[in-house]
């Protein structure tokens, strides 16, 4: 009895065993393996996209960052990447002092600078 029941399944695997290589036979034989150049320029589009949309702006942002570095001088208001603020009062080559407090003052990395405010006087009072 258990032959009987198993004989459909062993008919139905063996028609789909039968129709596989048929299907693959009907399909042009251009298909497979013909891509050349076109295979490449969606891979050339996603390079394209990531360049404009994430690294170009980047190294825009990146520019105007290291401009704004070079261009500071004692006086100037700042953030440092840490978000303390501070009025600039000596820079050496690539450490600045920074003032935070009357009577405290921070050597920082010009790279931890973030953001230049205002010019603010150096005899000034912070009202913050």
């Amino acid at each position: 009895m258990r032959i009987f029941a198993a004989l459909p399944l062993l008919h139905a695997i063996t028609l789909f065993a039968q129709e596989a290589p048929a299907a693959q036979e009907a399909s042009p034989a251009g298909c497979l393996g013909s891509g050349g150049i076109t295979g490449f320029l969606p891979i050339i589009a996603m390079v394209a996209i990531f360049y404009f949309l994430i690294i170009r702006p980047q190294q825009k942002q990146q520019k105007k960052l290291n401009e704004m570095r070079e261009a500071m001088k004692r006086g100037d208001g700042v953030v440092t990447s840490g978000g303390i603020h501070g009025v600039v009062t000596n820079i050496k080559g690539s450490i600045a002092t920074v003032r935070i407090a009357e009577g405290v003052k921070v050597d920082v990395d010009k790279s931890s600078l973030t953001v230049r405010e205002a010019s603010v006087e150096a005899g000034e009072p912070d009202t913050k």
